[in-house]
């Protein structure tokens, strides 16, 4: 029976069993989409990742070629997958064309081939000589305007839960969240969302998933604190959301140009996750979205299929 080994880190976090938990599938070359369905079922986490190693030219121009899935489909992107599995490719090694090793370690960024296209992860060392990662996403895409009386009638809050000075917006960097905007913290601590109706209503948008994000924060360093309920439970960190959640906050003028801001989730989970973010204004638009942060490994194993 063919075995293939995973890593399983911790992710947006300097320390073990707190941000977001992904595992890693090293070298996926046998496993159908099917079998990566299944094996992102066993797991039971929010998203497991497929490494299918290519040779060293074609690594060079195209990128790793990485696939994500959650326990129900697979995602063309994912912030958290993507920051974690390049960290595990930065530090490891790679037959070259002589025949030698050569450690990505040495180089500073790591391109990943998604199904969105390239995504380079930009690694580099912070005050303490930790090792800190930052993905550049697609381009903002800004869509619905959201009724604030809709989003209210599917997520169980009122009207008046919704900060009144910030839209509730569609963005995607790669995949779509409706911004929500929350006035209080105490209003995100007692969420209570019933995915049937969340989901019904995100069904007629152009939104996969809801993001909710709030000014008042837990954390002296943070900016945001953020949630995200989905079909998988609540997401202690959200890398593609918070992509698109700097790029609301810079094109509403909640942060400013290459502002480096934090967003704190995961904190009524008891998994706190802290997501660096930035983006560039341009004109009318946003560009140049950067989300990096800190990656824990926590263990190591092998499954048998």
């Amino acid at each position: 029976m063919p075995s293939y080994s995973y890593v399983q880190l911790d992710v947006f976090t300097q320390k073990a069993l707190q941000g977001n938990q992904l595992a890693v599938f090293t070298d996926a070359r046998g496993l159908s989409p099917a079998d990566m369905q299944a094996l992102a079922r066993e797991t039971r986490l929010a998203e497991t990742t497929f490494i299918f190693p290519r040779d060293f030219a074609t690594e060079r121009e195209k990128g790793v070629q990485v696939r994500i899935f959650t326990t129900e489909e697979e995602l063309p992107f994912a912030g958290h997958p993507t920051l974690g599995t390049a960290f595990l490719l930065h530090g490891s090694g790679r037959r070259t064309q002589d025949g030698g090793v050569r450690l990505r370690a040495s180089e500073p960024v790591i391109n990943l081939e998604l199904t969105v296209g390239k995504v380079p992860v930009t690694f580099s060392r912070d005050g303490k000589g930790q090792l800190f990662g930052e993905m550049t996403q697609n381009d903002p895409v800004f869509g619905q305007i959201h009724k604030k009386e809709d989003i209210a009638r599917a997520t169980g809050l009122n009207a008046a839960d919704f900060d009144p000075d910030l839209p509730a917006q569609t963005v995607s960097t790669g995949l779509s969240f409706v911004i929500v905007p929350v006035k209080s913290l105490a209003t995100m601590h007692a969420l209570s969302i019933e995915t049937k109706k969340l989901f019904d209503y995100l069904g007629t948008t152009d939104a996969k998933f809801m993001y909710f994000v709030c000014r008042e924060v837990e954390h002296s360093g943070s900016k945001f604190h953020a949630r995200m309920i989905f079909y998988n439970g609540e997401d202690p960190a959200t890398g593609s959301a918070a992509g698109d959640c700097v790029s609301w906050a810079v094109k509403h003028g909640v942060l400013k140009s290459d502002e480096q801001a934090v967003i704190e989730q995961g904190i009524e989970m008891k998994r706190p996750s802290f997501i660096h973010v930035r983006a560039t204004k341009a004109g009318d638009g946003v560009n140049n979205v950067r989300v990096g942060g800190y990656v824990v490994e926590v263990m190591r194993g092998e499954a048998t299929i």
